[in-house]
């Protein structure tokens, strides 16, 4: 019989990760069936530590982690005590389960993760439904869910691990859902066209309880809108559209963030109500001045889509607190500039589309700079895309004077080779350092000896890894 056992005497969080990680784990690129039946009968088992408070769920393929900690913090402001759930982690498992821009107490953790393993502990597989051991994601959610319980959280901001219809946190009974943009991505389980993505996601919009939606690509707005709303129809959800309800002007990129302007608009199209919601008006009356220490014209939209999710959520919630909270929300590795002699910039971006939005931003900050990329990606992203975009401009005007192809460290498979040739079919300034360490100092030499900005993207892994290594000062 199939089972998992061991001490449960955690001395860190640490130890807690370290534990987990006996259990199947996606991210590594093991297989598991999703299913929700293992997470609601532990669920029950617990007591329910997913109910009882304020609840903002959110699904997507990009911007869910800006809008989560945008919508935490601002949470946090209006007096909630906020939990926040998210992932992946950066660089320590215990950011997943945190407060806005604050970590959760060790001891609570700890407390919630024996709470919750005590149960499971030992236990064979077919103790729980399906015959199957829980994985890795749904004991981290459940302890995520019983830390928040037992900090006395009264609202939480829960980020979808995959999908949404299967995810392990589609237990939670939202005040509002939200759905970010949309993007063809993880194909292998959630579909091979945008509305079969777009069904997936959908699946966290719940009977009676409000949703928003975000900004949608051009060439992807009729298949996924088609998708939302007529899901929202069947289960009688209220269904805002921040595109149609919000105005965004004055947009302004700089290093230290990004800013914007926004009014009310009324939307046009008949099947979307013909006025603002009234606390979405009161908010955006005379304009409302906002500020995001997140880097990226994309940040504005995720502002927007927070700011409206936060008015249906939380009626009352002001501007005040609006504003505090979203000037203080911050995410690692979302453009993130880390140093500034050298620039350097850490940016998870992993597909096509999150990839042009990365040279763009570069271009906007540093039109004049030189510049240094370091690229990794997992082995199922689409690699041939992203090299043709960072190194496929005519010869004499390329964006990189030099590109590094290496591992996004060792916790997921990749295969360097590959994407090096993606690479050497648009540029000869391309080189293969698989070491990451490696390839991480010989890019920060380049960009040094030759006056340029670092760019470090392809992986979030492969940019918790630069953290670290960088960290550690590699070069004096």
């Amino acid at each position: 019989m199939l089972s998992v056992m061991a001490r449960l005497d955690f001395s860190t969080s640490d130890d807690v990760f370290d534990y987990l990680m006996r259990y199947v784990n996606v991210e590594k690129g093991q297989k598991t069936e999703f299913k929700l039946d293992r997470m609601q009968f532990l669920a029950e088992q617990l007591g329910n530590p997913h109910l009882g408070r304020l609840t903002i769920h959110i699904a997507g393929s990009k911007g869910k982690g800006s809008v989560s900690s945008m919508c935490a913090s601002a949470l946090e402001e209006a007096g909630f005590r906020t939990g926040l759930y998210t992932s992946p982690h950066f660089i320590r498992w215990k950011e997943r389960i945190s407060f806005p821009n604050k970590e959760l107490e060790e001891n609570t953790l700890i407390s919630a993760a024996k709470e919750v393993l005590a149960l499971v502990d030992g236990k064979p597989a077919e103790f729980f439904p399906g015959s199957e051991l829980p994985t890795y994601f749904e004991l981290t959610t459940l302890i995520g869910f019983c830390a928040f319980r037992r900090a006395g959280c009264t609202a939480q901001v829960i980020e979808t691990g995959l999908g949404g219809r299967l995810d392990s946190t589609n237990i939670v009974i939202p005040d509002v859902a939200i759905i970010t943009t949309i993007e063809l991505e993880h194909t292998q389980f959630l579909g091979t066209t945008l509305a079969a993505i777009a069904g997936e996601k959908a699946g966290i919009i719940k009977e009676d309880k409000p949703c928003c939606i975000g900004f949608q690509k051009p060439e992807a707005e009729s298949q996924v809108l088609q998708v939302f709303r007529m899901t929202a129809k069947q289960r009688n959800s209220p269904l805002f559209e921040a595109r149609d309800l919000i105005r965004i002007d004055n947009i302004q990129v700089a290093e230290a963030g990004t800013s914007c302007r926004m009014f009310g608009m009324i939307p046009a199209k008949p099947q979307l109500p013909r006025s603002l919601p009234p606390q979405l008006e009161k908010l955006l009356k005379d304009g409302l001045e906002l500020s995001s220490p997140m880097v990226g014209e994309i940040q504005a939209q995720n502002m927007a889509l927070s700011l409206t999710a936060l008015a249906i959520a939380v009626p009352g919630i002001s501007k005040a607190a609006v504003a505090r909270g979203f000037s203080k929300a911050r995410l690692p590795a979302r453009f993130e500039i880390i140093s500034s002699k050298p620039p350097i910039v850490l940016d998870g971006a992993h597909t096509p589309d999150s990839i042009q939005l990365t040279v763009k931003t570069l271009n906007q900050l540093f039109p004049a700079k030189p510049a240094v990329l370091i690229f990794a990606c997992a082995i199922d992203k689409k690699h041939e895309e992203m090299a043709e975009i960072l190194a496929g401009s005519e010869p004499g005007k390329e964006r990189f004077q030099e590109i590094i192809v290496t591992k996004p460290g060792d916790f997921k498979q990749s295969d360097p080779e590959r994407i090096f040739q993606s690479f050497a079919k648009y540029s000869k300034n391309v080189m293969l350092i698989a070491d990451t360490e490696s390839a991480v100092i010989a890019g920060l030499k380049k960009s040094l000896q030759n006056d340029a900005v670092l760019l470090i993207a392809g992986s979030f892994y492969l940019c918790s890894e630069a953290a670290k290594i960088l960290g550690r000062n590699v070069i004096a």
